[in-house]
């Protein structure tokens, strides 16, 4: 179907730098003024607040239902017009007030229907708002529908402001791109979200679902060492061009990752398979072994594998995986000082304590210089991992999560699935996980080197769990993601069991006097 039959967009694909954003969008008919208000609704976030301006019958209330039941993910959710009541609250995620002010006595009313609370804690639909000036000054984003000559469908002006211009830019372009694909009429659905600025929508294809990934360009961010950002140094992706090139990679070697169906690189936008929702992980979130044992197989394949490092991707667009070189070590190990000393510890650490730990860290990364290297994936763990029953082998194990890959000391992996960061793996079956990995890869290499796999998984399970705390102290503080915290206990334990290797004496005894496996305040 056209863009034409269902709805088309002026304005551009993104936000301009300044904080303002307009678009025409032609809805053809009442499955279309839906659709908007749901795609809308996909980015909307506390403390939006949506007038929606226009005579009667100009769609409104059918908008303002169809971005309450998108946010509620229920779309047969009752949604009633709050004509009568005037307001309409629901205990959706995040929660949503519909207003409909065409009966509003006084403008002083307002406050009384707690407008103020509303627009604070989560997302608020008002129609009829010219009915109370707070509410157009309040108002961040602005739609004015009005019917077309001849019955020809509605015409929806939108305006938005701030933060949210750039929001609604891109859920406009999301639909464009959708009606591109032939997918124009398809529903949108908020999917998995993780810890990094990416978003993911599953996009309801005939009898099947599909992955929509959401992820613009990244900027660098600021210089932390060496006049570079953290991203660089630590390669870290800030565009889709590592995720495409290692999703073809993986998939012509035969592993089970997403299919690349289609793709906007500039505007960082791609179609992927969804595959499947299997866990690895029972109803109660604790470890399925046997799957745990199939992912480390899996890995010693995928470690096993000569993979190129340099991949073309597009005319003109070559990824060079990096290496994991003991510069971005250095700068995820940073983190903990960082971040989890000064917060979980209540200081800073001093010039010496600082220069201590570097010099500790340098001896562990030269012991690393003679560890085997290969492709990380670099978070193989329960939320990138798809369970797929129905398959055999490798395939059995879905990988989702690798546009961060790099040519780095293989037994990373191993310890990023072993010492999942958000499952309690417990020591019997962390040990059964290295085990099967070495006896795996001994049998395609008889002269694997199981003793110094093991010196590396341990300096690299030390490194990632250190990362992590920081990382995760991080999330909190910088970015208001506190239930990343919980899974601090949880770290601390995984270290304590690493510590006692030998290579890592040194590092045992500084981090015991800076008392980073003592309990703090909050862990649960």
């Amino acid at each position: 179907m056209k863009a034409a039959d269902t709805e088309t967009c002026a304005g551009g694909g993104a936000a301009p730098e300044a904080a303002t954003f307009e678009a025409e969008v032609i809805l053809a008919d009442t499955e279309a003024t839906e659709r908007l208000g749901a795609d809308l609704a996909l980015l909307l976030r506390p403390g939006d607040v949506v007038a929606l301006e226009g005579d009667l019958g100009a769609g409104k209330s059918t908008l303002a239902r169809a971005a309450v039941r998108a946010i509620a993910d229920d779309a047969g959710l009752e949604v009633p017009s709050p004509t009568y009541t005037l307001v309409q609250s629901y205990d959706t995620t995040p929660p949503v007030a519909h207003f409909d002010l065409y009966r509003l006595g006084d403008a002083s009313e307002l406050s009384e229907l707690g407008f103020e609370d509303a627009a604070e804690s989560g997302v608020v639909l008002v129609e009829w708002p010219e009915r109370a000036a707070d509410v157009l000054a309040a108002a961040n984003v602005r739609i004015q529908l009005a019917t077309l000559p001849g019955g020809a469908g509605r015409i929806a002006t939108i305006t938005a402001d701030g933060p949210a211009a750039a929001r609604i830019a891109r859920t406009l372009a999301l639909r464009a791109f959708l009606v591109d694909a032939g997918l124009g009429t398809a529903a949108r659905h908020r999917f998995t979200g993780d810890a990094s600025p990416r978003r993911y929508e599953t996009v309801d294809a005939d009898d099947s679902k599909l992955v929509l990934m959401d992820a613009p360009r990244q900027p660098a961010g600021p210089v932390i060492r060496d006049g570079l950002p953290y991203t660089r140094i630590a390669h870290i992706a800030e565009d889709v061009v590592p995720f495409v090139a290692l999703a073809r990679t993986l998939h012509a070697a035969g592993f089970a990752v997403p299919a690349i169906l289609r793709s906007d690189i500039e505007k960082g936008i791609l179609l992927i398979n969804h595959l499947g929702s299997g866990s690895v992980l029972d109803d109660a979130g604790r470890p399925i072994a046997a799957r745990y044992e199939a992912a480390a197989e899996c890995l010693a394949e995928l470690h096993a594998f000569p993979w190129p490092q340099d991949i073309p991707v597009a005319d003109g667009i070559v990824h060079t995986v990096p290496r994991f070189d003991r510069r971005a070590m250095q700068a995820e190990i940073d983190l903990l000082i960082d971040w989890f000393l000064p917060s979980r510890k209540g200081r800073k650490a001093t010039g010496d304590e600082r220069a201590l730990f570097e010099e500790i860290w340098s001896e562990l990364f030269d012991e690393l210089a003679s560890a085997e290297t290969s492709l990380i994936l670099r978070d193989v763990h329960s939320p990138n991992i798809i369970w797929r029953q129905q398959e055999s082998g490798r395939a059995r194990v879905g990988l989702i999560d690798f546009q961060d890959a790099m040519i780095g000391p293989s037994a990373y992996d191993l310890a990023s699935l072993a010492q999942d960061a958000r499952v309690n793996i417990p020591a019997e079956l962390e040990a059964s996980l290295v085990s099967t990995y070495i006896d795996r890869r001994r049998a395609d290499r008889a002269d694997f080197d199981a003793f110094g796999f093991e010196r590396d998984y341990a300096i690299m399970a030390t490194q990632r769990a250190s990362k992590i705390l920081g990382i995760f102290v991080r999330l909190c503080e910088r970015d208001g993601k506190p239930q990343y915290l919980r899974h601090i206990p949880r770290l601390k334990t995984y270290l304590a069991r690493t510590l006692g290797h030998p290579s890592l004496a040194a590092l045992r005894s500084l981090y015991a006097d800076w008392g980073v496996l003592d309990e703090d305040p909050g862990d649960a």
